[in-house]
């Protein structure tokens, strides 16, 4: 820390300190001494001179929640693995170069596109698809269990088209297949699944009227591999009664209520009083009905959730065992069962702690989970001397979130504490009222006999007197704001918490990052460069929308500031970009972001691996919505806006050069392009 000093102007004579006719300034007094503050000089500066990637690494834990994904390299960037563990060094993409490919002009080979921006990654989403499948398919091996595996991915996570053709092509292979939960994801997943393996399953979830089970009787019409899950107990008569109508013979699924609870936030819905599922007695008189009906062999698929983020393989082992009970049951009771439906609740380690209690991590791997839901099933099954049953999953959020990046710029920060040389003490002193001048001298004494907290009681006094002072109107605004500074300095010299800067971002949290604002979701960020640099500021994200709630300001590990590097550039870091990336977000981010101050969402590129010099491909460019695109999500007309204020400029008679040098077509231009622009700032240099 470097020495600072507190003068007084003895211009002022307080009572027993100088003679009136003194005009002598007297010698700063520092609030810590010298040989102090160069100690904490050189510690710091030797710290910051062996400051290296792995350092940046560990304070911002990404081996733990990145591994195998992400990690940096020695240029201190932040690089995607996009093969897991397989990854060579060769294959790495370095995110800070497909940020330049992208945000580059297109005069210099870039795409030319702004900030924010999502990075899809398909090589990551096949690697997660392989690795679930492989998981399961190991623990079957290992366990001898005497059926296979094959997930479907529920598209609620994620609906973006390529998103799920991919999976369906990357794991058709598997036979893995689509969960449905409305109309429109039936359709989406209709659709996608005529190019998958015709052996993939189609679940059909969600609440049923008669033209979503009609679609679904379609969907079997249509040789895909339907499965009608009843969720309430009177979606029965429906099938029943729709499938005798169109001719065709369905394959049914029941979702059952377990009593297994997941305490946590994401297990809300889980436990006899949750939203979805029959209980046993409504379970009963299903079968009876479709007993009755002759249709008891179409009941084939058992299905459960026990919650998002299941903490701990011990919890998923109970709720895997009841429900395989119940599967037991219906098979005693002359169902045809041949499918176990374990529902989602796969976990993502969002902090990297490996923790069973948090709605932040889990305390399991891929191996573990699948590990503990062969096991369960099989031991209950050979118990009862039951065919071992097809183990499907809906794992979603694993599948889908490593996938996607989310990447943004800082533009601008607060500004540092005032350098004691920037405080015109002799202003401060000048106005101030008998009580302050007080404050004032005993605060310089304080100082003198190295009193700290002492220094900072009178300085948090002088402050608000001089508060007041200002708002009875006695006191100017230069010497309010000396005084402030004058608090901030004292404050960070005998170091009081200094508090968190504030990184201003361009970003909507509300479009982006919705889970944040919502319900509380911390998600990793970290700058995506400059991890060789030693990061020493603390600050808090705050984002473009006119909103308190527009900000983060709660981090992994429990943190409630980030450590950040310095802008480069005194205009706000305009000279050195600094860029940002939010990880784990490819599920359900996009698809409950809203338009709030009308920002939409980001531009969108797919990266895929190549073996080029910058070892990436950008295969896809999506722009995000306009200005125009937006304003038509809210019944705007674009097109008639820009008219009236095309013919306005005609009505106030903005002639060829108005008064000011603007060319009326130059205006018209102008508004032109705003339609047509994103919502979001302009860069003010290009990425360096």
């Amino acid at each position: 820390m470097p020495v600072m000093a507190c003068c007084v102007d003895s211009a002022v004579a307080p009572p027993g300190h100088a003679d009136a006719g003194d005009t002598s300034i007297p010698s700063p007094v520092p609030f810590l001494s010298s040989n102090a503050a160069a100690v904490t000089a050189a510690v710091a500066n030797s710290e910051s001179s062996h400051w290296s990637p792995a350092h940046s690494s560990a304070i911002y834990r990404i081996d733990e929640w990145g591994a195998p994904y992400f990690s940096v390299n020695s240029s201190g960037n932040v690089v995607v693995r996009p093969y897991g563990t397989g990854t060579l060094a060769h294959q790495e993409i370095d995110l800070l170069k497909i940020v330049k490919k992208v945000s580059d002009p297109k005069s210099a080979g870039g795409l030319g596109l702004r900030l924010p921006l999502i990075v899809r990654l398909p090589d990551v989403l096949k690697n997660r698809v392989e690795s679930l499948h492989s998981a399961f398919e190991s623990a079957i091996q290992a366990q001898c269990y005497e059926s296979h595996y094959q997930g479907v991915y529920p598209v609620k996570c994620n609906q973006d088209r390529l998103v799920a053709e991919d999976i369906v092509k990357f794991g058709a292979p598997f036979r893995f297949g689509l969960e449905a939960g409305s109309k429109p994801e039936l359709l989406l997943a209709m659709s996608c699944l005529c190019k998958g393996n015709p052996e993939a399953l189609l679940v059909c979830n969600g609440f049923k009227d008669a033209e979503y089970v009609s679609l679904a009787l379609i969907a079997k019409k249509l040789a895909l591999n339907t499965v009608i899950v009843l969720e309430q107990e009177e979606e029965v008569n429906l099938v029943i009664d729709l499938s005798n109508k169109l001719s065709v013979r369905p394959v049914i699924g029941i979702r059952a209520k377990l009593r297994t609870k997941h305490s946590g936030h994401f297990g809300s819905t889980s436990g006899e009083k949750g939203k979805f599922g029959l209980t046993t007695t409504q379970i009963l008189r299903l079968v009876k009905k479709l007993q009755d009906s002759g249709m008891l062999d179409c009941l084939q698929l058992l299905h459960f959730h026990i919650g998002s983020q299941i903490p701990s393989t011990a919890l998923l082992q109970d709720g895997v065992v009841e429900a395989t009970q119940i599967y037991s049951e219906l098979v005693r009771l002359g169902a045809c069962m041949k499918v176990i439906d374990i529902g989602g609740g796969l976990g993502i380690d969002y902090d990297g702690s490996k923790s069973g209690n948090s709605d932040l991590s889990v305390s399991y791997g891929l191996e573990e989970y699948a590990s503990a839901v062969v096991n369960a099933i099989r031991i209950i099954c050979d118990r009862k001397s039951i065919k071992h049953p097809i183990i499907c999953s809906e794992s979603g959020r694993a599948i889908v979130s490593h996938h996607s990046i989310l990447i943004f710029e800082a533009i601008s920060a607060t500004v540092n504490t005032p350098a004691m040389n920037q405080i015109d003490l002799p202003l401060i002193i000048e106005g101030l009222s008998e009580d302050a001048r007080c404050d004032y001298w005993n605060l310089s004494d304080a100082a003198m006999r190295h009193e700290n907290e002492t220094c900072l009681l009178y300085a948090d006094q002088l402050k608000q007197r001089c508060v007041e002072q200002f708002i009875e109107g006695s006191l100017r605004i230069e010497q309010l704001a000396d005084v402030d500074g004058l608090f901030d300095l004292v404050s960070k010299v005998i170091g009081a918490a200094e508090p968190a800067r504030i990184y201003n971002v361009n970003l909507s949290i509300f479009t982006s990052i919705p889970d944040f604002w919502s319900i509380g979701q911390v998600f990793p960020i970290v700058p995506i460069h400059r991890l060789d640099e030693k990061p020493e500021v603390r600050g808090v994200l705050s984002d473009l929308t006119c909103d308190s709630d527009g900000k983060i300001d709660k981090f992994i590990g429990g943190e409630t500031s980030l450590l950040l590097h310095e802008l480069e550039g005194n205009d706000g870091g305009a000279n050195g970009r600094y860029y940002l990336g939010m990880f784990l977000g490819g599920a359900y981010q996009e698809a409950l972001g809203g338009v709030h101050n009308l920002f939409g969402g980001p531009n969108v590129v797919s990266v895929l691996q190549s073996d080029g010099p910058q070892s990436f491909a950008v295969t896809r460019v999506m722009p995000g919505p306009s200005c125009a695109d937006v304003l038509r999500m809210m019944q705007h007309e674009p097109e008639l806006m820009f008219e009236t204020l095309k013919h306005r400029a005609e009505e106030f008679h903005v002639e060829d050069h108005d008064n000011d040098g603007t060319n009326y077509a130059t205006l018209i231009s102008s508004l032109a392009r705003s339609f047509h622009n994103m919502p979001y700032l302009k860069a003010l240099s290009p990425c360096s």
